[in-house]
């Protein structure tokens, strides 16, 4: 098991990290003001030997909707077959990344019964998840700023990952009645220990620094260098993986958590976060809080006590059931966990979340079931079964493009 020494002394390999695919060679509050044009959502950069594409919603923290998840996915398989191009790039105009699904807009689509959108949008954005995620060209993400639920389920399973001193990652979803989904039960299980655990149960923020030392990115940069590397990177007319990780590290920063990281109690967290229910991570670190006094632990049990008791039992099974499956096997799951959600046949929990957080603001849902005693196995299971009334499982190309273990 990986220990915070381990952890804070440089930053993992993508073989040791091991949920990366092998090089194949040749909170916040946006605004939801509304832009439609999908080709003004995604803009397009062409480069020398190189393709970029730009989430463009800056007035939604570039969060996705079902005709930018499209596009992504066009574009991208139209590149993988061009011959001209050599490797792709994504990032985030207007100073995010991707603060992951417009979930106000799947909210209103849920309150007018289009639930056959809702369903579009999870199938369209898991497609393209897979073909990111089994991307034959080498791919550059440049996490600048958010990079929240989905947003990370975008960029995280691709060959490189660059962060800044401006980046915020977080997998809030528990506390909107949701759960981690586009991947992240493939990537968050494959962290050191039960960091990932610990991330999807209490959706608390890792900065670049930090994403670093876990093996969540490859590469950091200041944000004040972040277009000399841009610069370096369009001028490429190479697409060996070792020449652009040169360049990606040619403008770099060599850098640590600080000593407030979550990283410096990761001996804790394997010690509470270890246990095989809820009820047992909330039990062992109410006994670490008596025992140590230590403000973290009633932090941690503050978050987890305001989540949704049902996304929290729901959430860990899936993490769990991840660090043995592989990517297409993690995005099936979700994608079924997402359906028999938002059908809402046993909680409204979803709409619930997304209510109390982002439209009325109150912070103060109304779980259902309320407590963590009171949300069944029954119905913890009801999120895993086959679906039968909402459609068919979601069917990925995994005889075309195999996936990675």
């Amino acid at each position: 098991m990986q220990r915070v020494k381990a952890l804070v002394k440089g930053r993992y390999s993508i073989e040791r990290i091991g949920f990366l695919p092998r090089p194949r060679y040749f909170s916040a509050q946006p605004n939801y003001a509304q832009n439609d044009d999908p080709q003004e959502q995604v803009l397009v950069e062409g480069r020398a030997k190189s393709r970029a594409a730009i989430l463009n919603r800056p007035s939604a923290l570039n969060a996705l909707t079902t005709s930018m998840a499209a596009r992504l996915k066009r574009l991208y398989e139209s590149w993988e077959e061009n011959p001209d191009i050599g490797f792709v790039l994504m990032k985030g105009g207007g100073g995010a990344f991707c603060a992951g699904s417009d979930v106000v807009a799947l909210y209103q689509l849920i309150d007018e019964g289009k639930i056959e959108e809702c369903k579009s949008f999870f199938e369209t954005l898991y497609k393209f998840v897979y073909v990111q995620g089994t991307y034959i060209k080498p791919h550059v993400a440049i996490l600048d700023g958010i990079t929240m639920g989905c947003g990370a389920g975008i960029s995280l399973p691709g060959m490189f990952r660059l962060v800044t001193d401006k980046t915020a990652f977080s997998h809030p979803e528990v506390h909107m009645g949701f759960h981690p989904d586009a991947g992240a039960s493939f990537y968050l299980s494959r962290l050191p220990g039960y960091l990932g655990e610990y991330l999807a149960l209490t959706g608390e923020k890792l900065d670049g620094a930090e994403m670093i030392a876990c093996g969540l990115a490859t590469h950091f940069c200041l944000n004040a260098r972040l277009h000399m590397i841009e610069e370096r990177l369009g001028k490429l007319v190479n697409d060996d993986p070792g020449v652009i990780d040169t360049s990606l590290a040619q403008y770099g920063d060599l850098v640590y958590p600080d000593r407030s990281s979550v990283l410096h109690k990761i001996d804790t967290i394997d010690k509470c976060f270890c246990h095989d229910t809820v009820e047992e991570i909330i039990y062992s670190l109410e006994n670490e809080a008596a025992e140590t006094l230590d403000e973290w632990c009633k932090k941690t049990l503050k978050k987890l006590k305001e989540a949704s008791p049902l996304s929290l039992k729901v959430t860990l099974r899936s993490i769990r059931e991840g660090r043995f499956q592989t990517l297409d096997q993690c995005l099936a799951r979700e994608y079924r966990i997402t359906l028999n959600g938002i059908f809402k046949q046993v909680s409204n929990d979803f709409s619930e979340g997304v209510r109390a957080r982002l439209l009325d603001k109150d912070f103060a849902p109304k779980w259902d079931p309320p407590t963590l005693e009171h949300a069944s196995e029954d119905m913890v299971e009801s999120y895993f079964t086959p679906l039968k009334e909402s459609g068919p499982e979601l069917d990925l190309p995994i005889s075309l493009r195999e996936p990675y273990i």
